[in-house]
Protein backbone atom coordinates (compact mmCIF):
# COMPACT_ATOMS: atom_id res chain seq x y z
CA UNK A 1 0.00 0.00 0.00
CA UNK A 2 0.88 3.12 -1.05
CA UNK A 3 2.26 5.65 2.07
CA UNK A 4 -0.40 8.29 2.89
CA UNK A 5 0.31 11.78 2.19
CA UNK A 6 0.85 14.26 5.27
CA UNK A 7 1.07 17.63 5.84
CA UNK A 8 2.44 20.04 8.81
CA UNK A 9 4.65 19.16 11.28
CA UNK A 10 4.45 15.35 10.25
CA UNK A 11 6.76 14.29 6.79
CA UNK A 12 5.87 11.43 4.66
CA UNK A 13 6.20 7.75 6.04
CA UNK A 14 7.95 5.84 3.33
CA UNK A 15 7.21 2.22 3.84
CA UNK A 16 9.59 0.24 1.03
CA UNK A 17 8.49 -2.97 2.31
CA UNK A 18 6.61 -3.90 5.70
CA UNK A 19 8.92 -4.75 9.04
CA UNK A 20 10.49 -7.98 9.84
CA UNK A 21 9.37 -10.73 10.96
CA UNK A 22 8.74 -10.70 14.35
CA UNK A 23 8.58 -6.70 14.94
CA UNK A 24 5.33 -4.87 15.83
CA UNK A 25 4.50 -2.16 13.66
CA UNK A 26 6.47 0.77 13.57
CA UNK A 27 3.60 3.85 13.67
CA UNK A 28 5.63 6.39 11.31
CA UNK A 29 2.88 7.55 10.18
CA UNK A 30 1.52 8.90 13.44
CA UNK A 31 5.25 10.29 14.33
CA UNK A 32 5.84 12.11 11.77
CA UNK A 33 8.93 10.88 9.85
CA UNK A 34 9.96 8.73 7.60
CA UNK A 35 10.72 4.91 7.73
CA UNK A 36 12.50 2.64 5.60
CA UNK A 37 12.73 -1.54 6.70
CA UNK A 38 15.86 -3.82 6.05
CA UNK A 39 17.63 -0.28 5.20
CA UNK A 40 21.75 -0.81 4.35
CA UNK A 41 23.53 1.07 6.68
CA UNK A 42 26.42 1.78 4.71
CA UNK A 43 23.94 4.36 3.11
CA UNK A 44 24.12 6.60 6.27
CA UNK A 45 28.19 6.47 7.44
CA UNK A 46 30.94 8.16 6.02
CA UNK A 47 33.02 4.82 6.10
CA UNK A 48 30.20 3.45 3.23
CA UNK A 49 30.23 0.41 5.62
CA UNK A 50 27.34 -1.12 7.28
CA UNK A 51 24.78 -4.05 7.20
CA UNK A 52 20.88 -3.66 7.53
CA UNK A 53 18.65 -1.81 10.26
CA UNK A 54 15.83 -3.69 10.89
CA UNK A 55 14.07 -0.29 11.29
CA UNK A 56 15.60 3.08 10.44
CA UNK A 57 13.54 5.79 11.13
CA UNK A 58 14.55 9.70 10.26
CA UNK A 59 12.23 11.79 12.44
CA UNK A 60 10.70 15.21 11.66
CA UNK A 61 10.39 16.37 15.15
CA UNK A 62 11.66 16.22 18.51
CA UNK A 63 8.30 14.65 19.71
CA UNK A 64 8.96 12.23 16.83
CA UNK A 65 11.84 11.45 18.30
CA UNK A 66 10.71 10.91 21.71
CA UNK A 67 7.79 8.62 20.17
CA UNK A 68 10.10 6.41 18.38
CA UNK A 69 12.44 5.65 21.40
CA UNK A 70 9.52 5.29 23.43
CA UNK A 71 8.32 2.76 20.85
CA UNK A 72 11.54 0.69 20.79
CA UNK A 73 11.23 0.55 24.93
CA UNK A 74 7.95 -0.52 25.29
CA UNK A 75 8.51 -3.39 22.39
CA UNK A 76 11.55 -3.79 23.74
CA UNK A 77 13.31 -3.67 20.43
CA UNK A 78 16.85 -2.63 20.18
CA UNK A 79 17.22 0.67 18.91
CA UNK A 80 20.22 3.12 18.56
CA UNK A 81 20.91 7.20 17.17
CA UNK A 82 22.77 8.22 14.28
CA UNK A 83 23.55 11.26 12.83
CA UNK A 84 25.54 11.63 9.72
CA UNK A 85 27.19 7.97 10.93
CA UNK A 86 30.61 9.86 10.88
CA UNK A 87 32.28 8.42 13.82
CA UNK A 88 30.68 4.69 13.42
CA UNK A 89 32.03 1.29 12.11
CA UNK A 90 28.25 -0.87 11.51
CA UNK A 91 29.03 -4.31 11.53
CA UNK A 92 28.60 -6.74 8.59
CA UNK A 93 25.75 -8.14 10.04
CA UNK A 94 23.75 -4.56 10.41
CA UNK A 95 21.31 -3.64 13.78
CA UNK A 96 18.61 -6.19 14.48
CA UNK A 97 16.34 -3.36 15.81
CA UNK A 98 15.31 0.45 15.43
CA UNK A 99 17.95 2.79 13.67
CA UNK A 100 16.65 6.62 14.87
CA UNK A 101 18.73 8.61 11.93
CA UNK A 102 18.57 12.45 13.13
CA UNK A 103 18.82 14.76 10.06
CA UNK A 104 16.44 16.90 8.66
CA UNK A 105 13.65 18.38 10.85
CA UNK A 106 15.92 18.70 13.26
CA UNK A 107 18.65 21.07 11.51
CA UNK A 108 16.96 23.97 12.26
CA UNK A 109 19.41 27.30 13.16
CA UNK A 110 18.97 31.08 14.26
CA UNK A 111 21.15 33.36 16.24
CA UNK A 112 20.51 36.45 18.07
CA UNK A 113 22.99 38.33 19.50
CA UNK A 114 25.71 36.17 19.60
CA UNK A 115 23.80 32.75 20.99
CA UNK A 116 23.07 30.52 18.65
CA UNK A 117 20.09 28.14 18.57
CA UNK A 118 20.88 24.64 16.43
CA UNK A 119 19.55 21.62 15.75
CA UNK A 120 21.18 18.38 16.31
CA UNK A 121 20.45 17.20 12.89
CA UNK A 122 22.39 20.24 10.95
CA UNK A 123 25.84 19.25 9.73
CA UNK A 124 29.04 20.85 11.57
CA UNK A 125 30.74 22.23 8.12
CA UNK A 126 27.58 23.87 7.64
CA UNK A 127 27.03 25.50 10.91
CA UNK A 128 31.24 26.12 11.12
CA UNK A 129 30.81 27.92 7.13
CA UNK A 130 27.66 29.70 8.12
CA UNK A 131 29.16 31.38 11.19
CA UNK A 132 31.82 32.38 9.71
CA UNK A 133 30.13 34.18 6.90
CA UNK A 134 27.74 36.11 9.40
CA UNK A 135 30.83 36.85 11.59
CA UNK A 136 30.89 34.79 14.36
CA UNK A 137 33.93 33.15 15.67
CA UNK A 138 34.01 29.87 17.97
CA UNK A 139 33.46 27.15 16.03
CA UNK A 140 34.73 28.08 12.85
CA UNK A 141 37.59 25.78 12.80
CA UNK A 142 35.18 22.59 12.93
CA UNK A 143 34.84 23.23 9.08
CA UNK A 144 36.55 19.63 8.39
CA UNK A 145 35.08 18.06 11.18
CA UNK A 146 32.29 14.96 8.74
CA UNK A 147 29.61 14.72 11.69
CA UNK A 148 26.30 16.17 12.73
CA UNK A 149 26.07 19.09 15.59
CA UNK A 150 24.19 16.77 17.67
CA UNK A 151 27.36 13.99 17.50
CA UNK A 152 29.45 16.80 17.76
CA UNK A 153 27.95 18.14 21.07
CA UNK A 154 27.55 14.38 22.71
CA UNK A 155 31.64 13.12 21.40
CA UNK A 156 32.77 16.70 22.29
CA UNK A 157 33.79 16.96 19.18
CA UNK A 158 36.99 19.49 18.21
CA UNK A 159 39.82 20.84 16.27
CA UNK A 160 42.53 22.65 15.81
CA UNK A 161 42.20 24.04 19.30
CA UNK A 162 38.23 24.52 19.50
CA UNK A 163 35.48 21.89 20.93
CA UNK A 164 31.66 22.08 21.59
CA UNK A 165 32.12 22.11 25.06
CA UNK A 166 34.04 25.98 25.02
CA UNK A 167 31.29 27.81 23.44
CA UNK A 168 28.27 25.52 24.46
CA UNK A 169 25.30 27.48 26.37
CA UNK A 170 23.18 24.34 27.06
CA UNK A 171 21.81 21.24 25.14
CA UNK A 172 18.49 20.05 24.84
CA UNK A 173 18.35 16.45 25.19
CA UNK A 174 16.29 13.90 25.28
CA UNK A 175 16.35 11.74 28.69
CA UNK A 176 16.50 8.40 29.82
CA UNK A 177 12.80 8.38 30.76
CA UNK A 178 11.73 9.85 27.66
CA UNK A 179 11.58 13.67 28.92
CA UNK A 180 12.70 16.52 26.44
CA UNK A 181 15.11 18.30 29.05
CA UNK A 182 17.34 21.47 28.53
CA UNK A 183 20.76 20.84 30.84
CA UNK A 184 23.22 24.25 31.10
CA UNK A 185 26.92 23.60 30.07
CA UNK A 186 28.01 23.21 34.11
CA UNK A 187 25.44 20.51 34.45
CA UNK A 188 27.57 18.21 31.70
CA UNK A 189 30.51 16.67 32.69
CA UNK A 190 32.61 17.46 29.52
CA UNK A 191 36.03 15.94 28.99
CA UNK A 192 38.54 15.20 26.21
CA UNK A 193 36.13 13.57 23.27
CA UNK A 194 33.27 12.64 26.16
CA UNK A 195 30.36 14.23 27.27
CA UNK A 196 29.39 12.55 29.60
CA UNK A 197 25.67 12.02 28.32
CA UNK A 198 25.35 8.56 27.96
CA UNK A 199 21.80 7.44 27.85
CA UNK A 200 20.47 10.81 26.53
CA UNK A 201 19.74 12.30 23.07
CA UNK A 202 21.07 15.62 21.88
CA UNK A 203 18.22 17.34 20.33
CA UNK A 204 20.01 20.50 19.94
CA UNK A 205 22.25 23.33 21.51
CA UNK A 206 22.75 26.99 22.02
CA UNK A 207 25.85 28.09 21.34
CA UNK A 208 27.92 31.46 22.19
CA UNK A 209 29.82 32.77 19.81
CA UNK A 210 32.08 35.82 19.48
CA UNK A 211 32.15 38.43 16.69
CA UNK A 212 34.96 38.31 14.23
CA UNK A 213 35.45 39.63 10.71
CA UNK A 214 34.29 37.46 8.53
CA UNK A 215 37.11 37.86 5.57
CA UNK A 216 39.76 36.58 8.86
CA UNK A 217 37.48 33.61 9.19
CA UNK A 218 36.69 32.44 5.83
CA UNK A 219 40.60 32.89 5.23
CA UNK A 220 41.60 30.56 8.14
CA UNK A 221 38.60 28.06 7.29
CA UNK A 222 40.53 28.14 3.72
CA UNK A 223 43.79 27.37 5.07
CA UNK A 224 42.35 24.93 7.33
CA UNK A 225 40.57 23.11 4.82
CA UNK A 226 44.18 23.28 2.59
CA UNK A 227 45.61 21.28 5.32
CA UNK A 228 43.07 18.80 5.88
CA UNK A 229 43.24 17.86 2.22
CA UNK A 230 46.84 17.56 2.52
CA UNK A 231 47.19 15.61 6.05
CA UNK A 232 44.25 13.41 6.01
CA UNK A 233 42.36 10.91 3.44
CA UNK A 234 39.63 13.24 3.02
CA UNK A 235 38.31 12.08 -0.50
CA UNK A 236 37.95 8.50 0.76
CA UNK A 237 35.37 6.71 2.86
CA UNK A 238 36.43 6.70 6.22
CA UNK A 239 35.04 7.27 9.85
CA UNK A 240 37.34 10.44 10.96
CA UNK A 241 39.94 9.13 13.10
CA UNK A 242 40.07 5.98 14.73
CA UNK A 243 41.81 6.15 17.86
CA UNK A 244 42.31 8.69 20.62
CA UNK A 245 45.07 10.31 20.75
CA UNK A 246 47.25 8.98 23.83
CA UNK A 247 49.31 11.71 25.71
CA UNK A 248 52.43 10.11 25.08
CA UNK A 249 51.94 11.10 21.04
CA UNK A 250 49.43 11.03 18.61
CA UNK A 251 47.92 7.79 17.74
CA UNK A 252 48.76 8.52 13.65
CA UNK A 253 52.40 8.56 14.76
CA UNK A 254 52.55 5.71 17.03
CA UNK A 255 50.45 3.50 14.12
CA UNK A 256 53.40 5.18 11.99
CA UNK A 257 56.80 4.24 13.65
CA UNK A 258 55.14 0.79 13.64
CA UNK A 259 55.49 0.59 9.85
CA UNK A 260 51.80 0.11 8.98
CA UNK A 261 51.04 3.05 7.05
CA UNK A 262 49.29 1.50 3.55
CA UNK A 263 48.62 -1.86 5.34
CA UNK A 264 45.23 -3.72 3.84
CA UNK A 265 42.92 -6.51 4.60
CA UNK A 266 40.50 -6.98 2.42
CA UNK A 267 39.42 -3.94 1.08
CA UNK A 268 39.98 -1.75 3.70
CA UNK A 269 43.53 0.23 4.30
CA UNK A 270 45.56 1.75 7.02
CA UNK A 271 45.97 5.19 5.16
CA UNK A 272 49.27 6.22 3.08
CA UNK A 273 48.35 9.82 4.32
CA UNK A 274 47.31 9.94 7.68
CA UNK A 275 48.23 6.51 9.72
CA UNK A 276 44.98 7.15 12.10
CA UNK A 277 42.55 6.91 9.25
CA UNK A 278 41.22 3.54 7.90
CA UNK A 279 39.76 3.91 4.74
CA UNK A 280 37.41 2.08 2.44
CA UNK A 281 39.09 1.35 -0.62
CA UNK A 282 35.50 0.29 -2.25
CA UNK A 283 34.54 -3.00 -1.19
CA UNK A 284 35.55 -3.03 2.28
CA UNK A 285 33.49 -5.16 4.88
CA UNK A 286 33.58 -3.79 8.82
CA UNK A 287 35.49 -7.22 9.30
CA UNK A 288 38.45 -6.15 7.52
CA UNK A 289 38.26 -2.78 9.64
CA UNK A 290 38.35 -4.24 12.52
CA UNK A 291 41.26 -6.71 11.74
CA UNK A 292 43.29 -3.26 10.66
CA UNK A 293 42.03 -2.04 14.15
CA UNK A 294 43.37 -5.22 15.90
CA UNK A 295 46.86 -5.20 14.09
CA UNK A 296 47.56 -1.66 14.90
CA UNK A 297 46.80 -1.78 18.69
CA UNK A 298 48.52 -4.90 18.90
CA UNK A 299 51.72 -3.42 17.07
CA UNK A 300 51.92 -0.11 19.40
CA UNK A 301 51.10 -2.07 21.91
CA UNK A 302 54.32 -4.40 21.73
CA UNK A 303 56.51 -1.58 20.42
CA UNK A 304 55.51 1.56 22.64
CA UNK A 305 53.75 -0.45 25.77
CA UNK A 306 50.68 1.81 25.11
CA UNK A 307 46.91 0.86 24.67
CA UNK A 308 45.66 2.95 21.87
CA UNK A 309 41.53 3.53 22.75
CA UNK A 310 39.30 3.58 20.15
CA UNK A 311 37.26 6.92 19.24
CA UNK A 312 35.05 5.16 16.65
CA UNK A 313 32.21 3.37 17.94
CA UNK A 314 31.37 -0.05 16.76
CA UNK A 315 28.07 -1.11 16.33
CA UNK A 316 25.62 -3.90 15.13
CA UNK A 317 26.49 -7.64 15.41
CA UNK A 318 28.40 -10.02 13.11
CA UNK A 319 27.12 -11.17 9.61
Amino acid sequence: MAPRKQTGKAAKAEAVKGPPKGFPAFPAEQLGGVVKYSEPLGRHTTFRIGGPAAIHFQPATAEATAGAVAWAKQHKVPWLVLGLGSNVLIRDGGFPGLVVKIAKGLDAVSHRAGTWKVGAGLPIPLLARKTAEEGFAGIHRLIGVPGSVGGGVFMNAGAHGQSFAEVLISATLLDPKGKVIEKAKKEIPFAYRRSGLDGHIVLGCALRLEPEEPEKLKSEQNMLLRKRKEGTPFDQPCCGSVFKNPEEMTAGRLIDRCGLKGRRVGGAEISKVHANYIVNLGNASADDVLKLIDLARTAVFKEFGLELELEVKVLGENK
